[in-house]
């Protein structure tokens, strides 16, 4: 698999394409941001992972990665921020990043948001679900709405395909946490309805699709 490393701190950036490559990947690195803007617009297909600062030079990660998402590129991306609170965040995750890491970070913990990033779940479920107006391919991990093409973030599809596999159900948080992110993050209990509100607003939802269970989690009903 191959990654992007967009850092402008070169000592960083050097360490993790050293990591990253000693684990088998392939890494590119780009140290400004507008360059790696354009680099995943025009070959977005070539990498599988982007790892993005969101302090750059030239355009910032939150700014690039509204841009992706705008064009339709659904392609991963772990931002990295020395900006801490819960606030930035939001605005990452709202940005369409599909995990936050703060610095300064261990590198295992780097690679463990990688591996889950880079996940592929295995189950004998069908292809394709359907539920109203809503339908998703697993294996492309494409998702229309009335027959419109929806472009969601990979946590974003994880959490969709989860609640549709589990239809009529009541599904804690805890359960749409440790499907889609494979570890815990205590320091961060809002990462759940971050998700379930950019869906929400994606497929042009009410709650009336995707229903909140006070105090217990969400229910979709088929």
């Amino acid at each position: 698999m191959k990654i992007l490393v967009v850092e402008d701190n070169q000592k960083l950036a050097e360490n993790l394409k050293q990591g990253l490559v000693q684990e088998g990947y392939a890494v590119d690195v780009i140290e400004e941001g507008i360059a790696a803007e354009r680099r995943i617009m025009v070959n977005h297909n070539e990498y599988d992972l982007v790892i993005l600062d969101r302090m750059l030079p030239g355009k910032d990660g939150v700014s690039i990665c509204i841009h992706w998402r705008e064009n339709g590129i659904v392609i991963p991306v772990l931002m990295l921020t020395a900006l801490d609170t819960t606030d930035d965040k939001v605005i990452g995750l709202d940005a369409g990043a599909d995990d936050y890491l703060a610095k300064p970070f261990a590198f295992k913990e780097l690679l463990a948001r990688v591996h889950a990033l880079l996940r592929r779940p295995k189950h004998s479920f069908p292809d394709i679900l359907t539920s109203g107006d809503i339908s998703i391919n697993t294996i492309s991990r494409t998702v229309t709405y009335k027959g419109k093409l929806v472009f969601l973030t990979l946590k974003e599809f994880m959490v969709l395909e989860y609640l549709m596999h589990h239809l009529n159900k009541v599904v804690t948080r805890d359960e749409l946490y440790s499907h889609a992110w494979d570890f815990a993050d205590s320091s961060f209990s809002n990462t759940v309805d971050v998700h379930i509100k950019n869906l929400r607003k994606k497929i042009h939802d009410n709650a009336k699709i995707i229903q909140t269970i006070r105090g217990v989690g969400y229910k979709m009903e088929g």
